[in-house]
């Protein structure tokens, strides 16, 4: 472990797993970005098959982060890092290169599907061992320092990647910009080859039987942990029905919506697909200035009602924007406006099944049914979190 107690970026291996960490998620918000427009665009704007990629690549992302969380425990992170880094740039250059062989829509649509799950599953084994390097290669006073630069370069990262994304996939054609992708996690791939730490194998041969094992006692603990357990439920809930907004909605409205539309604001400077970065960087923008506003206060010794107060105006402005979307947009197409109630018992294990659902019902009901169910089944978790007694003794 590095000694050096000046600023965190004087260690070399810091410096290599942040500039990595750079370049690798830039690739990953470019590709998510392109990939959520591309399908729409090749399949006539079929929101089903673009929420069934959504929630498959959820659902393999979810199987292979308990894998990689015992292997990241039992092998080298930074191995498994840059191995992973390389394997998801050869996989998106391979998807490529057969993309303009295949030059068919259908055959785009499975290549699409076959890189995403595929890639979801090395990004699986990935997390983990990212996630955990930084102890290993930092000295316990300049964690903090360290976090808090990760946090920073993150929050910057959503706000000017999705503007890139817009630019690049507005400008270049989707097979270069996929391109750029690939060599964005190969070169990520190339600087976290010279990551040095000391890695103790385990003496524990790894079997089936001890992953299980070891994913067991994890779940074990959490059923221990009440207060901990209501928290994650309304987490998991939260994750039902806000990720379609973005995932599902956002992207499907840009692309009927506003490129439908004789004239929209600013239609002269924006393309509809940068509409959709400067959506997302309004959110990130806020999503920054909260965490600054938060970090400048004292930490309390409860939070949980606070929580769920907040959550609760979430939950109001989600319902406001449903209604506006009503009446400004969705009424003066003259449609039938047609409410499909989804409910279920939801956690973020069933956010792939939130992606389908919401794209079957972008596809056959519209968009205004999608936004009223996230929004009342995302005021029904803040309620549940704001009168659930365990919560507020956090």
């Amino acid at each position: 472990m590095n000694n050096d107690t000046r600023n965190v970026f004087f260690n070399r291996n810091y410096r290599l797993v942040f500039f990595g960490a750079l370049v690798s998620e830039l690739g990953a918000i470019l590709y998510s970005f392109a990939v959520s427009f591309y399908i729409l665009e090749i399949t006539d704007n079929n929101a089903f098959l673009q929420g069934l990629y959504l929630a498959l690549c959820g659902g393999m992302l979810l199987l292979a982060t308990p894998v990689g969380g015992v292997l990241g425990d039992r092998f080298s992170k930074a191995k498994i890092m840059f191995l992973c880094d390389y394997m998801k740039g050869g996989i998106i250059v391979l998807a490529t290169v057969l993309m303009l062989l295949f030059r068919s829509n259908q055959a785009h649509v499975l290549i699409l599907f076959a890189v995403g799950i595929l890639g979801n599953a090395v990004s699986g084994v990935f997390s983990p061992a990212a996630g955990a390097l930084l102890p290993h290669i930092v000295v316990e006073e300049k964690l903090q320092q360290a976090n808090a630069y990760f946090s920073i370069k993150s929050s910057l990262q959503s706000i000017l990647g999705v503007v890139l994304a817009g630019i690049l996939y507005a400008a270049l054609p989707i097979h270069l910009l996929f391109i750029l992708v690939g060599v964005c996690y190969i070169l990520s791939g190339v600087s976290e080859m010279f990551i040095r730490y000391e890695h103790k194998p385990s003496e524990e041969k790894l079997t089936l039987r001890l992953a299980l094992s070891d994913m067991g006692d994890g779940f074990r603990y959490l059923k221990t942990q009440k207060a901990l357990m209501a928290l994650m439920a309304a987490i998991l809930f939260i994750n039902f029905f806000f990720s379609p907004i973005g995932g599902n909605f956002l992207p499907y409205f840009v692309k009927t919506d506003v490129a439908a539309a004789p004239g929209y604001l600013f239609d002269r400077v924006l393309t509809p697909e940068l509409w959709s970065s400067v959506c997302s960087v309004m959110i990130g923008i806020s999503s920054l200035l909260a965490a600054a506003i938060l970090s400048a206060r004292p930490q309390e010794d409860k939070c949980g009602r606070k929580v769920a107060v907040r959550l609760g105006y979430i939950a109001m402005v989600m319902i406001l924007l449903t209604v506006g979307y009503w009446l400004l947009v969705d009424r003066g197409r003259d449609k039938l406006s047609k409410v499909s109630s989804i409910v279920s018992i939801v956690s973020q294990g069933l956010t792939p099944i939130s992606s389908v659902l919401a794209g079957s019902v972008l596809q056959y009901l519209g968009s205004t049914p999608l936004l009223l169910v996230c929004s009342l089944g995302f005021t029904a978790t803040a309620l549940f979190l704001l009168f659930n007694k365990k919560v507020q003794d956090i």
